[in-house]
């Protein structure tokens, strides 16, 4: 009974209390096995399956919830409200008008976005899918991961992945350890040891295993995936045994199992409960800065025509005060419409304006950048030059919404591990008292074949030094915690010790012991096993030496070393030791210190990772007392670890040095110029990482984030036991704004070397604490600010040891900041996954990692230098177009309407529509909307060869400039302006010639339709204008729409349609073309309304042009590589526009090649036949399969080799005209 009460008060005090601090707790029975009664009540809790979900629909929420998002939309919704006007009341046009595009854009939007969820849901059913073996009875049982429940006993195999959480009960290894890799989840690839329960791990079958009778208390699910606590309760025949149960006992899903045959372990987080899910951000719908430009412009337009119709309303009752024009004779109203009250008449008539103004909101704008998106992806995925032959992928394309965001990155974040390095450790060098060996290249002091051409620090050594250089050679072959794996084939690649030998292969939780030891391998010393506690070698002479193990002295962050106690053949004991520079050097009392400093400074001025190696031969007497010191400091119960790091510091000393070794995470090919390109583009570039600080740092020197001339900036928890947070973040912000007075970096150049360049380096516990409001301190302010104060002024931040969510932190505190940057994340292993989904655009890689962020980004690349490409090519022409295609589309729609606002004055604002319904309707949908959708997909204003060597000129789009305020009204006010040239054009032009050749007299359709003609010519010309990258294309779809509104008004206006209620166009078309004056005014009108434009573009460029405008002069000139050597200078300002650039790129021969006659300038028109004074951007399409791999026109490498001498300037002086 006493039970019964204690359950229900654990349940009240559980559910109804509701403590601050209370931490709920789960109780799991392993097989699903009832506790033996009167131990504890049997409380069966539910718990989700282990189904995966990275979708956002489901077949039954599609429709509701797509439209929903839909018409969120401000166009989408307004259309819908017009649509619906049009059906209530009676209007000048048909609902079909507005209704048939509507419809149109919602089915494109919902197919495309149906597309890219029914991909997520593929995915996901492949892993939800995936087999796996549940013991069931004594009997394994094959199921799918998805039908997984919490307490099932599970069997994993080597090389199989956890498909859920596990605590692990026992392994095929006696001892019941087994090994992991976790690359998926942290980055890392090094083998990690876990561990069975102590009880349990004697159950080696599955009947053993099922005869199991426990229950597993702990912690309900929490994102930490390096903190667990429970504890399990065994019940045996005699009392129920209680063990704790740590992170070491948690095998996470995503996981790889390594050199363990098998292992049985029971499932306590399932599906989206399970630590790696929980660090999966939710999705969320991005939207570009683009699309967020034409909302707000939406806006203004919707301003603008509720205006028109407003004035239109009020003057039309205005108008008809008289009565005479209220009522007159030949349009007398009926009754009903006498009886009807004002303010009806004038709401009605309010919302008939706004109908005939509605086109001047485009709602085909967005079917346009809909396929503009959805067509451009796929230039992405056919990118030649993004195809990785290694690994047989191309780009992918996830999402197409956010194309154009990739030209406005302000910010990168980026992984480490496995993104900028290939997570893969290469043997360099070692020095052995000032001798360097660089594997295959130098050994025992001979140079071996193909190492000519190597620059060598080396001198043969004397009979001492070959001592102290094997013994070096041992030290590293007995200094480590490496296990060998003996198997024949792994992934398919054969691990040969040594010939003739069987075949093996090192593991070890450090990928650094293994380079060292297969560096040792390379140079004649080969570790072979550990049996009996015995360390075999075999060295250069084919001999086995076996040295016995005593102790090791493992490796901690705090001590930065790791030592090992051995004892030779010959019974002599040493005292072997490996570890940073900075902790070994202090306990050194000999050795060649200076020599195997420089080399180690130098070794880590190169990105390498350095470690020193050093000795201590030890008596029986020594060894004795060593022993004893760590004996006591193991079974201390109270500070065991501190009693340890004092035995070890005691151990510890007086070392001889022997030498030092050099290993490099290799960096990805060309990731290294990838991040000094983003920099140069005016990007900042965080590195987000698990590592510890000191490997990160490396790398960041290496891939050339960090500088030699950086100044490192500390932000860590070392730095902040010394000083207060408050102090130490003070202190970095008096240090950055002293030098930089307040200005933040962005108002300097990325190139310039005026000031002092800043790196910063934070952890992830110091960045829990400046996330964390101060509270204790009331005028420690708000630490965040600061933080961002300090990052702002530095050139590059590296944050490492951080948790997946601490990433997504930072990315959101940064989008968060006021200038609200845009920002890109890019990763490669499901610690990235947050991070990805927090940012503006992710990107996944597709690594070695599995491909959680490949299918949870937005793009996916094969390789980190991709991104190149991808950012400063692909971006910027995105960007560069989508920009044009909205600007384009407000402007002809205002050309478009504004003659019908005008019309209104001259018909007594009786609402009557300037176009006939057939012109209304099909001028956004035929006539004007495929030619800026081929500019929008295939425009390259420069070639991308420039683009991606003068990453500069990113810069130029940066910050959306390309849709701020005053180019929108540019691009209004002349709208307006061709509106009011083209509807007075043809008013003041007909005001007296009214008459065609045989006496007829035009009417209002005629009228109408001359305005309409004059308006399809301009607006495609003016786009015609604006195209730099002509090709067959272009020109049939521009010319071919002037020819389809040609042909179309003919046959519309030819033909007596039987299906028309109305005739009212028969013949007007061909009565107009028929009139002299009419062709006159169409070529005058039209070259009018084009003039301005053109000359405020020559005005500008000659005065102010930008960098992008001047490369499209000096590509027009063909001086392009000469441009590339000097894009610096000209980024700056230094070269005038009209310096011909390959005068400063060669030496001026004067007199050889003078200034020429007319025939031999360039010719003033890029356009003509031949073939070289093309400008560089117009490419011949015919000659190249795809869009991404285009060559340009080029024949030469500097400007003395153009080719046709004729054609350039080799000589100084000022080109002054074109």
């Amino acid at each position: 009974m006493g039970m019964d009460f204690s359950t229900l008060r654990t349940l009240i005090s559980r559910y109804c209390v509701g403590e601050e601090n209370w931490v709920d707790s789960r109780t799991i029975y392993i097989g699903h096995k009832e506790p033996p009664p009167g131990t504890e009540a049997f409380i069966q809790q539910r718990f989700p399956d282990n189904r995966i979900v990275s979708s956002k629909y489901t077949f039954w929420n599609f429709i509701p919830k797509n439209m929903f998002e839909q018409f969120r939309r401000v166009a989408n919704f307004y259309f819908l409200i017009i649509f619906l006007v049009q059906l209530i009341i009676d209007t000048p046009t048909s609902p079909i008008t507005s209704g048939l595009p509507l419809f149109f854009v919602i089915t494109v939007t919902a197919i495309k976005q149906g597309y890219e969820d029914w991909l997520r849901h593929k995915a996901d059913n492949a892993v939800n899918q995936c087999p796996v073996h549940v013991v069931q009875h004594g009997k394994v049982v094959r199921k799918q991961s998805r039908r997984l429940r919490v307490g099932d006993v599970v069997l994993v195999k080597e090389d199989e992945t956890f498909p859920c959480d596990l605590i692990l009960l026992s392994s095929s290894r006696g001892d019941g350890t087994c090994f992991v890799t976790t690359a998926s989840l942290d980055g890392e690839s090094s083998h990690k040891t876990y561990y069975a329960v102590q009880d349990t791990k004697a159950y080696n079958t599955e009947k053993e295993v099922d005869s199991i009778h426990a229950t597993i208390e702990c912690e309900q699910p929490q994102p930490d995936l390096y903190k667990y606590v429970g504890r399990i309760n065994i019940y045996m025949e005699s009392e129920p045994v209680a063990r704790p149960l740590g992170s070491e006992n948690l095998l996470l899903r995503g996981a790889t199992l390594k050199n363990t045959e098998y292992i049985y372990a029971v499932a306590i987080y399932t599906g989206m409960e399970t630590k790696m899910a929980l660090n999966y951000q939710s999705k969320s719908q991005k939207r570009s800065a683009v699309e967020k430009s034409m909302n707000a412009y939406l806006l203004v337009y919707l301003c603008i025509l509720i205006s028109k119709a407003l004035i239109n309303t009020v003057l039309k009752y205005v108008w008809q005060a008289d009565p005479n024009r209220d009522e007159p004779w030949y349009n007398e109203r009926t009754e009903a419409e006498r009886q009807r009250h004002i303010v009806i008449r004038a709401f009605t008539d309010f919302l008939a304006f706004m109908v005939l103004f509605n086109y001047i909101i485009p709602v085909s704008m967005y079917v346009t950048v809909e396929m503009q998106k959805f067509l451009g992806s796929y230039f992405i995925m056919w990118d030649d030059e993004m195809f990785d032959e290694e690994l047989g992928e191309r780009a992918v394309v996830n999402t197409s919404d956010l194309n154009e965001e990739l030209g406005q990155v302000e910010y990168v974040f980026t992984d480490k591990t496995g993104t900028l390095t290939e997570n893969n450790m290469e043997f360099i060098e070692c020095c052995v008292d000032g001798h360097v060996y660089v594997p295959q290249a130098i050994c025992n002091g001979q140079v071996m074949p193909g190492a000519a051409s190597m620059d060598m620090i080396d001198t043969s050594p004397g009979p001492e030094a070959r001592e102290h250089e094997e013994l070096f050679f041992r030290a590293l072959c007995l200094c480590h915690t490496v296990q060998v794996k003996e198997e024949e084939t792994v992934d398919g690649i054969k691990h040969g010790i040594h010939q003739g030998k069987s075949t093996s292969f090192y593991i070890s939780s450090s990928p650094d012991e293994v380079a060292l030891v297969e560096g040792m391998k390379r140079l004649g010393f080969t570790y072979l096993r550990l049996t009996d506690g015995h360390m075999e070698i075999l060295n250069r002479e084919d001999e086995i030496e076996k040295f016995e193990l005593l102790e090791v002295l493992t490796f901690d962050s705090v001590r930065r070393r790791m030592s090992v106690i051995v004892r030779a053949s010959n019974g002599e004991l040493y005292l072997f030791c490996k570890g940073a520079d900075s902790s070994i050097f202090p306990r050194v009392i000999s050795g060649k210190v200076d020599q195997v400093r420089a080399r180690v400074e130098h070794n880590a001025v190169e990105g390498l990772r350095t470690l020193c190696v050093a000795y201590r031969p030890l008596s029986q007497e020594q060894y004795q007392e060593v022993c004893h010191l760590l004996s006591g400091a193991k079974l201390a119960l109270q500070d065991r670890d501190k009693r340890l790091a004092e035995a070890y510091d005691l151990i510890e000393k007086d070392l001889i040095l022997l030498g030092a070794t050099a290993v490099e995470d290799r960096l990805q090919e060309k990731a290294a110029d990838t991040i000094e390109s983003l920099h140069k583009a005016g990007m900042k570039v965080w590195v987000l990482t698990g590592d510890k600080m000191e490997t990160a740092a490396a790398t960041c020197y290496a891939s050339k984030l960090f500088r030699r001339n950086t100044q490192i900036l500390e932000l860590t928890t070392k730095r902040t036991e010394e000083q207060s947070l408050h102090d130490v973040l003070f202190d970095l912000s008096r240090t950055v704004l002293r030098q930089h007075g307040g200005m933040t970096r962005d108002t300097f150049s990325g190139l310039s070397g005026d000031y002092t360049d800043y790196g910063l380096i934070i952890d992830g516990a110091t960045l829990s604490a400046v996330m964390r409001p101060g509270q204790e301190d009331s005028n420690s302010g708000n630490y965040k600010e600061i933080f961002l104060e300090i990052c702002r002024n530095c050139s590059a931040v590296l944050c490492c040891r951080m948790a997946p969510l601490q990433k997504a932190q930072i990315v959101k505190l940064i989008k968060a900041s006021k200038e609200h940057p845009i920002t890109l994340a890019i990763g490669d292993g499901a610690n990235d996954v947050s991070m990805i989904l927090e940012a503006h655009v992710g990107i996944g890689i597709m690594g070695k990692e599995g491909r959680q962020a490949m299918r949870n980004s937005d793009y996916a690349i094969p390789k980190f230098k991709h991104l190149k490409k991808m950012l400063l090519v692909h971006g910027h022409y995105y960007y560069i177009r989508i920009s044009e295609l909205v600007q384009y589309f407000f402007y002809k729609n205002v050309c478009f309407i504004f003659p019908q606002f005008l019309y209104q004055f001259f018909c007594g604002f009786s609402q009557q529509p300037l176009y006939d319904t057939a012109y209304l309707t099909l001028y956004n949908i035929s006539f004007t909307s495929l030619p800026i959708l081929l500019y929008s997909l295939i425009e390259q204003h420069i070639n991308m060869d420039i683009l991606k060597k003068d990453p500069s000129l990113y810069r130029d789009i940066a910050k959306n400039s390309l849709l701020r305020w005053p180019i929108f009204i540019y691009w209004t006010v002349l709208g307006v302006y061709d509106a009011i040239v083209m509807f007075f054009g043809a008013y003041f032009l007909f005001d007296n010639t009214t008459f065609t050749s045989n006496g007829q007299m035009f009417g209002n359709w005629t009228f109408g339709t001359l305005v309409f003609t004059v308006l399809v010519f301009t607006v495609t010309l003016k786009l015609a204008l604006d195209t730099h990258y002509w090709t067959w294309i272009n020109h049939f779809v521009i010319w071919g729409s002037l020819i389809f509104f040609v042909v179309f008004s003919l046959l519309w206006g030819g033909i007596i349609w039987p299906f028309l209620n109305y005739q009212r166009m028969y013949y007007v078309f061909m009565q107009m073309l028929s009139s002299g004056p009419a062709w006159l005014s169409i070529i005058l009108l039209i070259s009018a309304s084009l003039l301005p434009d053109v000359v405020k573009k020559v005005i500008w460029r000659a005065l102010w042009p930008t960098t992008t405008e001047r490369i499209q002069m000096y590509a027009g000139f063909g001086y392009v590589p000469a441009l590339l050597d000097n894009a610096d200078k000209l980024y700056k300002g230094q070269l005038s526009e009209f310096t011909p650039l390959a005068s400063l790129h060669a030496p001026s021969k004067a007199g050889s090649h003078r200034r020429g006659s007319g025939n031999q300038r360039n010719p003033p028109n890029p356009r003509r036949s031949e073939p070289f004074n093309k400008k560089v951007m117009f490419t011949r399409w015919q000659r190249m399969p795809d869009y991404c791999t285009f060559t340009p026109l080029l024949r030469f490498v500097d400007g003395s080799h153009h080719p046709r001498q004729g054609h350039a300037y080799s000589g100084a002086g000022t080109e002054t005209s074109f």
